[in-house]
């Protein structure tokens, strides 16, 4: 199923099956690709170098006749597609003055545009280009059919943030590519135009070099390359067509096939990244001619991977796993060791972050070579603590050899109750932070008895939504989990667990079948009644959301559009609504808790540390955002 979304341009790079010489038919072929592009929902497509004659002419390139017959047919082809709302860059050799240029046809509803012309002529190896053509002259224009043209850094803008700049072939191959000085110019979209041949290794060469200079310009790159009908004499080109962006490749061509190649290219994320780092240097020295099409509303393909935060495949998973746990691993013994710390406290619940934070706590004790009898684990019951979670916390400490105490807590919250006055029939928030709060305080006075520091157990995902205690489980001398979502969680934890013994696996894989829960109100038969995620929705919604606000700067219409497209199956319209208000109204009602977070160690893209990736007034308003939610349907 396809889905509108903001901000998504189709591109197309098409691959004919050319004749050498033969302009009549080759025309053809472009002009009924383009049509096939724009029926397709495309806005932009782009053909291989000299695709009008074939990149294989040799010196025919210096016939008169066959400069002739390539201009009526541009001219022909130019006419033939005057209805379409599409962009077209078709390589053509330029005849201008004393010179033959090889350039880039870049025309849309009837009208040539600009003339860009190659700046880099490869004479080498196989190549002799020189024999036949001109670099683009430094004046930067070009006399075809009796008018001038720009051929040199010239951009295309057809729509607010989607300008297109052209280069060719050999160009991208050189130290500084033009399309260097085209993006910061302004261009998000850029084409290449190539004929390059084919041999042994080559394609993966090109597929990595393309893919991430596509990433290093913050842009999208979509590369043309001839195919079939060039493979002529000596060289053999394998028609690899690629659509790149901002360092990930989007679509491929098979080698040695010809047609079209589509990619559906999100112009909004490429001008939020260039946006968000302040190192990005815009310098509008170029050429800019308007060319404004009517965008198509495509229903885009293009679907966001639901967990943004866990690789796909197993393999990136296991090496993310294993570096993310050495990098919290690596922050608490660095501040451990600073402070000359040999005793770390940890509240152990027997849920996910907890037992994450003591896994990690274990690892900086033996990076560092402390026994770990130095690690002091407790398990404070009260009210809502079941018999799962508080054996599934022993049974872990002791496998993990690190010292246990269990300590309850019920008595000393309901003391509490009565200096406060609390009834404690009522099962509100003050039932449920007297608890959270109690548990902190014990934490704080036994690392204060045995000169240690209390590790942090909450995760980013809830520090997002605010689902911490202010002073309670907020509040630590180090958070390890500080960056780490609520989906992450899941498979470190469980990294650990394929990891260790079978005790141990035993009792992690147990914890993950755990519902997540505070546990503050009272179990029901034994069983936990208070789940997290049906109070305030599922977290791997919330990480989403999360993610693309944060990390892209996505508004909420275009967040719940993706999400229709990524959670299809799992969650309906009206669930993805309900809970990305619920987001956003406790993302921004809960800011002043992140604005006195404890130190804790960054490993992600997306963290909302006070003093690193996120500020925000804790008094913002979040008005604007829950507008724009209510009016979706």
């Amino acid at each position: 199923m396809g889905m509108q979304i903001d901000g998504i341009v189709r591109i197309a790079v098409a691959t004919p099956r050319v004749k050498v010489a033969d302009c009549p038919h080759n025309t053809a072929e472009i002009g009924r690709m383009i049509r096939e592009a724009a029926e397709n929902g495309a806005s932009v497509i782009v053909f291989p170098e000299l695709s009008v004659t074939g990149y294989t002419c040799g010196d025919l390139f210096k016939d008169r006749r066959l400069m002739e017959r390539a201009k009526q047919c541009l001219r022909g082809l130019i006419e033939e597609t005057k209805d379409l709302e599409i962009l077209c860059a078709v390589g053509m050799p330029v005849p201008s003055g004393g010179a033959l240029y090889n350039c880039a046809a870049v025309f849309s509803r009837g009208e040539l545009l600009a003339l860009p012309a190659k700046q880099n002529i490869p004479n080498y190896s196989e190549f002799y280009e020189m024999r036949h053509f001109s670099p683009a002259p430094e004046s930067g224009m070009l006399r075809f059919d009796g008018e001038w043209y720009d051929c040199r850094d010239v951009l295309i803008e057809i729509a607010p943030d989607v300008t297109v700049g052209v280069e060719i072939c050999e160009d991208v191959w050189v130290a500084n590519p033009p399309s260097v000085r085209l993006a910061q110019g302004g261009a998000t979209i850029l084409l290449n135009l190539s004929c390059s041949d084919e041999i042994i290794g080559k394609a993966q060469y090109r597929r990595d070099m393309l893919r991430m200079h596509s990433g290093r310009l913050l842009a999208a790159y979509a590369y043309a390359d001839s195919g079939f009908g060039e493979s002529t004499t000596d060289m053999i080109f394998s028609g690899h067509n690629l659509i790149c962006e901002n360092g990930t490749l989007l679509a491929e061509s098979d080698l040695f096939s010809n047609g079209i190649t589509y990619g559906d290219v999100d112009v909004e994320r490429l001008v939020q990244e260039r946006r968000r780092m302040n190192t990005w240097r815009d310098i509008p020295d170029c050429t800019v001619l308007e060319a404004g099409l009517r965008m198509p509303e495509i229903e885009t393909t293009r679907v966001a991977y639901p967990y943004p935060f866990v690789p796909k495949s197993d393999a990136d998973l296991s090496a993310r796993c294993e570096t993310i746990l050495r990098m919290q691993a690596t922050g608490l013994a660095t501040r451990l060791s600073h402070i000359g710390c040999k005793t770390a406290v940890i509240g152990l619940s027997g849920g996910l972050d907890s037992t994450l934070a003591l896994l990690v706590t274990a690892n900086a004790f033996d990076l560092l070579g402390l026994p770990r009898e130095g690690i002091r684990t407790v398990s404070m019951p009260c009210f809502g603590t079941t018999a799962r979670t508080k054996s599934n916390a022993q049974c872990l400490a002791e496998e993990l050899r690190v010292h246990f105490d269990e300590i309850p807590i019920a008595k000393a919250v309901e003391q509490h109750f009565k200096d406060i006055g609390h009834d404690p029939a009522v099962l509100d928030v003050t039932y449920e932070n007297s608890q959270a709060r109690e548990r902190t305080q014990l934490l704080m006075d036994i690392a204060n008895q045995y000169n240690g520091i209390v590790i942090g157990t909450g995760d980013l995902s809830e520090l997002a939504l605010g689902w911490a205690t202010y002073n309670g489980d907020h509040m630590s001398m180090y958070a390890v989990n500080a960056s780490i979502p609520k989906t992450l969680v899941r498979h470190l934890v469980r990294y650990e667990a394929m990891h260790g013994g079978e005790t141990l696996r035993r009792v992690l894989l147990d914890i993950l079948d755990t519902p997540v829960s505070p546990e503050l109100l009272p179990p029901k038969d034994g069983e936990i009644s208070q789940k997290t995620e049906d109070l305030v929705g599922p977290y791997e919604l919330h990480d989403y959301f999360l993610y693309y606000m944060l990390r892209f700067g996505f508004t909420p219409r275009k967040i719940y559009a993706m999400a229709l497209a990524s959670f299809e199956g799992q969650y309906d319209a009206e669930t993805i609504k309900k809970w990305l208000r619920t987001f956003y109204r406790r993302f921004f009602q809960q800011q002043f808790k992140r604005s006195c977070l404890p130190d804790g160690p960054k490993v992600g893209s997306v963290t909302l540390s006070p003093r690193g990736d996120f500020r925000m007034p804790s008094d913002a308003c979040g008005k604007i955002w829950l507008e724009e939610i209510e009016g979706l349907s």
